[in-house]
């Protein structure tokens, strides 16, 4: 089993539809606009295999003039290219952008096509080729053992013939897999992890071969055919473990739908596949079918299930003017939805795109593992030919030097340190996607394993977001013209302020936010403002108010005119996910724009004895930043637009999914659901995937500092070879599914290495 198997498996499969480039027009479609001018385009590129294919996709890619960005992912064999529509040369073809890749690498690059009937296929050829070669294995040892057992000349030759003549085809199909790989990377002028194993197998079979033409005693076909049935074992279970650990992002491909029906402008329905709705199409949706884009509601009333999005089982009650998620299922009325966003754009698409990132990211480990996969090969081949000199020199018997060489080769494939961190950190993604946590980048994970500090906001991280309006002062044109003005922003206190009011409310436009202070709007009567009162009031400073409660102020030119006092909850499993926090060893803060009386109350109820409040977001991030300075690891976890800068300082973020758009671009997590048990579950996930990485190093060091000598001194055969490679690979892979028996955070027993007395006391300088 090789850590290219992702890429020669996939090569094959792929080759067919991979010899008709994709057109200039299909490619635009395909891809997305970031900003104006800029696009992205995703390929999928199936004969990637390791750490050199990606460096030399990658540098080719990012000498290009138009390309601004490049990465591959290894598990999903995909290159994610974003690139410039117009360079100083002119308008880009992004059709060179595959003749780039194809250049480079020498590996077509195509759209997708149907990923998962791809694997079926690709497991069923993987299958074929496991029952071919273990019928020859098996016939071919039968023969053997007639060998053996003291065949008379005449009869071993014989046998040896049948033997080469069963092991010839099954040489052939079984080993394409091999073949194909080691050709393309030797055509290139590289060598890769299959190189070694096509040399092992062709040279086992071709001295066998000699031997049988020389009427030799011994033939080693019975070795040959049983290498390639256990290479092909490895790597069959290695595809079906690596389906099994990518179960998640497989299972949420499968919530997509095909298709929906759309409403014309002339009121008939007309169904469209999902890549053709397009936002501002009206889409129909009946009870029990499960929404194909994001949308708002326009008409009808129903009740969806919403646990894809917030983890919740309450089925949510929508209504006109609510808005929709894809992936969501209507459960009892039918609705007509105004589309929002294209299926590329949709929230089911985001949340896919985030695990695969996971899977993708150029950690540190994965950094490592590559640079070693990649001197690995050439000292693997300098190894094997010093081996075959030495016996043939020292020992005088060539034919057995020869045997030596192909041990080498095949026992010191680096298949398990290619696994050791990309099978990992697929397991720690699709676990934290069970657990309701999407993860933009696997160097995240690695990075929240590291950390000391837990800095949180407070308004809509450690509290629900959601106040409620308690006291409102002020005469009702006043109140009026504030939710008027609050309809204009995003703001939890502005939302709750909105819907807080039920009369009319005057029609505004030209409305300013400033994040973290309130929002303006200059009127014939002067400059109204609602927000902070230091805000709001330019000459009044200080909260006329005390409590654990929020306020929010409107004024025109300076002067009051109302008052809107807010209660907050906190979020569910708060406290008990601070506690846990701190039985793990870090220390927690609260960072927030809100007063001081609520961000105290907040952080009393809490147990957080390190707080600051009424900060503006260049405060947060410059508090972040000096936490760092005293070489802190910090985790921020905020919310809102006033939260971004801070969590783009950190060293490692984390966002709720009712964070506001650019909060959840630059946090590094995005948990789905309400309770905050996700900070502490996310910091579990990835102490352990960190620990399991480690542990995968450590097997796959150890298997070659026992395996190489033993390969050299002469005492394991081509075959024992095969079963420990394979074996090690097999292992290491098992080891990372362990991660899949972490249980809710709830059940989980404080961490060996956490202490054991609750760091209460333990408190961060946030000043």
């Amino acid at each position: 089993m090789s850590c290219c198997a992702p890429g020669t498996e996939g090569s094959l499969e792929f080759s067919r539809a991979s010899l008709i480039m994709p057109s200039s027009e299909e490619l635009m479609l395909a891809s997305r606009s970031l900003t104006p001018g800029v696009r992205q385009t995703d390929l999928s590129v199936p004969g990637v295999h390791c750490g050199t294919c990606i460096t030399t996709i990658e540098k080719a890619l990012q000498a290009e003039p138009s390309v601004q960005h490049a990465r591959v992912n290894l598990s999903t064999r995909r290159v994610s290219i974003t690139w410039a529509e117009e360079t100083a040369a002119g308008r880009t073809d992004p059709q060179e952008l595959l003749r780039v890749i194809k250049s480079a690498s020498g590996y077509d690059a195509h759209l997708f096509m149907n990923e998962e009937e791809a694997a079926d296929r690709l497991r069923t050829q993987l299958l074929r080729g496991v029952a071919v070669t273990g019928f020859a294995a098996a016939n071919i040892m039968l023969l053997s053992v007639s060998v053996w057992s003291g065949a008379e000349a005449a009869t071993r030759d014989l046998f040896h013939w049948i033997s080469a003549m069963i092991a010839a085809p099954a040489l052939i199909y079984g080993g394409r897999f091999f073949y194909a790989s080691a050709w393309n990377a030797l055509r290139q002028g590289r060598t890769n992890m299959d190189v070694p194993i096509a040399l092992a197998i062709t040279l086992s079979y071709a001295v066998s071969l000699w031997e049988t033409m020389h009427h030799g005693e011994h033939a080693w076909f019975d070795a040959t055919a049983s290498l390639l049935f256990f290479l092909l074992i490895g790597r069959t279970l290695d595809h079906l473990m690596r389906d099994r650990a990518r179960a998640a992002i497989t299972g949420l491909a499968r919530l997509s739908p095909r298709g929906a029906v759309l409403l014309t402008a002339d009121g008939s329905r007309e169904y469209r596949s999902v890549e053709e709705i397009t936002p501002g199409d009206r889409v129909a949706v009946a009870a029990g079918d499960r929404i194909a884009v994001d949308g708002i509601v326009e008409i009808g009333e129903s009740e969806l299930d919403v646990s894809i999005v917030n983890g919740e089982s309450v089925p949510q009650a929508v209504k006109p003017g609510s808005v929709v998620r894809a992936g969501t299922v209507n459960l009892t009325g039918s609705l007509v939805l105004k589309a929002t966003a294209s299926a590329r754009n949709s929230f089911l698409a985001e949340i896919i795109s985030l695990m695969e990132a996971a899977e993708g990211g150029r950690a540190r480990y994965r950094r490592i593992a590559d640079r070693a996969a990649q001197i690995y090969s050439p000292a693997v081949h300098l190894l094997a030919l010093t081996s075959f000199v030495c016996w043939g020199i020292f020992g005088g018997d060539w034919k057995q030097a020869m045997l030596i060489a192909i041990s080498v080769l095949i026992i010191t494939c680096p298949c398990a340190l290619g696994l050791a961190v990309p099978v990992v950190q697929v397991v720690a993604a699709g676990r934290l996607f069970r657990s309701g946590i999407m993860v933009k980048d696997g160097s995240a994970m690695e990075r929240l394993a590291e950390i000391d500090t837990v800095v949180f906001d407070k308004t809509g991280t450690l509290t629900l977001g959601r106040p409620q309006l308690v006291e409102a002062r002020g005469k009702p044109a006043h109140q009026a013209m504030a939710a008027a003005i609050a309809a204009h922003s995003r703001h939890p206190l502005s939302e709750a302020l909105r819907a807080a009011h039920a009369g009319p409310v005057p029609a505004i436009d030209a409305v300013q936010e400033r994040p973290g202070e309130g929002v303006s709007v200059e009127t014939a009567q002067g400059e109204y403002r609602l927000g902070k009162r230091t805000f709001a009031c330019s000459a009044q400073f200080g909260s006329r108010i005390s409590g654990a409660v929020s306020e929010v102020v409107l004024s025109l030119d300076g002067e009051e005119l109302a008052c809107f006092l807010f209660e907050d909850e906190l979020r569910p499993a708060a406290e008990a996910a601070i506690d846990r926090v701190h039985d793990m060893g870090l220390v927690a803060g609260i960072l927030s724009g809100d007063r001081e009386s609520v961000v105290s109350s907040v952080g009393r109820k809490l147990g957080i004895a390190s707080w600051r409040a009424e900060l503006t977001p260049k405060e947060k991030a410059e508090a972040v930043a000096a936490l760092a300075s005293e070489e802190h690891k910090v985790l921020m976890v905020g919310d809102g637009i006033n939260d971004a800068p801070a969590l783009s300082t950190a060293y490692v973020s984390m966002a709720p999914a009712s964070a506001a758009d650019i909060g959840r671009q630059a946090a590094d997590f995005v948990f789905m659901h309400e309770s905050l048990a996700a900070v502490p579950t996310a910091v579990d996930v990835s102490r352990r995937a960190a620990r399991l990485i480690r542990e995968n190093f450590a097997l796959a060091i150890g298997y070659n500092i026992i395996a190489v000598p033993i390969a050299l001194a002469g005492f394991a055969t081509p075959l024992i070879a095969a079963v420990a490679m394979s074996t090690s690979s097999i292992i290491v892979v098992v080891n990372a599914l362990r991660l899949n028996r972490i249980v809710k955070v709830s059940e989980i027993a404080a961490s060996k290495d956490a202490p054991q007395a609750k760091p209460a006391a333990a408190e961060v300088r946030l000043a």
